[in-house]
Order: structure tokens, then sequence, then C-alpha cells
């Protein structure tokens, strides 16, 4: 599956991953069933799936208030990624 997947193109030009590395296979593990494999694949999975979610309900649903909910999900979801960004390189 993984000769189908777009390739990085931070890694490509710069040689470096970039914080976003790992989503399509994270997502694809998760589609597996690997809830595990796709955490450690992309810890930052979870949150940007749930971001999404409230993304698409703040455009379906115009009579809730969704923004703090998106701005609290963002924040979180960039602190997780730079965290495992860190982590990664050590």
């Amino acid at each position: 599956m993984e000769e189908y997947m777009l390739p990085c193109m931070h890694k490509k030009l710069f040689g470096v991953e970039c914080m976003g590395c790992g989503t399509q296979r994270a997502l694809y593990l998760l589609l597996q069933g690997d809830i595990v494999g796709a955490f450690k694949m992309y810890p930052a999975l979870f949150t940007t799936l749930l971001l999404f979610i409230f993304i698409f309900l703040h455009f379906i649903d115009k009579k809730r208030k969704y923004h703090k909910i998106i701005i609290f999900l963002a924040i979180v979801n960039a602190i997780i990624m730079v965290f495992a960004y860190i982590y990664k390189r050590l």
C-alpha cells in the first residue's frame, strides 16, 4: 500500500522529515484496526481527526458554535505535533 501513498515533498527537497510525516501510514494502520501502531506512527492522528470532524460540523451545523472547540483542538494538535517531532529527532 505504501507504493500508492504520496511522498513527503519536504523530505524530498530538504532531506528531513516534516511534522506531518507518518500521517498517511498512521491513517492506514488505523483503518486496519491497529490503534497502537497508528499512535506510534503519528501521535497527533487522533486530535487531527477530531479537528477535521469539528471543522466539518462547523460547516454543516450553523446553529451551534464550534469555534472554541476548533481552536482548542488546533492548539492541542500543534503541541502534540511539535513534541512528537522533537521526540522523533532525538
